[in-house]
């Protein structure tokens, strides 16, 4: 299946490229979410009629997401957990707790957005967590797990 992007998608390609990806993933991702149209004339024609006005808003929306990494790159969180003596904590610290704890920081922070690797965090200490803003737009914050 061949769609045209509308915006830049990570791993696929940048606003007006005209790719070939999976039915499903087109079907079911893609165009749900307005991130891409089926390749056909006329949709390749309106595409071409908003380039423009979807060029602008791209670059809005990467400048506001270069804004929010200033703001998000100085943030050190941290997060009590009940811990044994060893450090290792009853339970797990997730994306979703540190999300919670940035916003209650002062730090807009959605739980999809913070992105980690490795797994949940499972004993005390410090911590760097990547969090991904934007497509091309990523940081780090300090992440300190204090046991009670």
């Amino acid at each position: 299946m061949e769609v045209i992007l509308l915006e830049k998608v990570e791993n696929l390609g940048n606003l007006g490229d005209k790719v070939k990806v999976r039915p499903g993933f087109g079907r079911n991702y893609l165009m749900p979410q307005g991130k891409a149209k089926p390749a056909t004339p006329e949709n390749i024609r309106y595409f071409e009629e908003r380039r423009a006005e979807l060029e602008r808003k791209a670059a809005e929306a990467l400048a506001a997401a270069q804004e929010r990494r200033d703001q998000v790159a100085d943030l050190t969180v941290t997060i009590s957990a009940k811990a044994g003596d060893q450090g290792k904590l009853f339970g797990s610290i997730g994306p979703g707790d540190v999300a919670d704890a940035a916003t209650a920081a002062g730090v807009s922070l959605a739980k999809h957005e913070v992105r980690m690797p490795d797994g949940p965090l499972r004993a005390t200490g410090e911590y760097d967590v990547n969090v991904h803003l934007y497509t091309d737009v990523d940081t780090t914050i300090r992440v300190i797990v204090e046991g009670t």
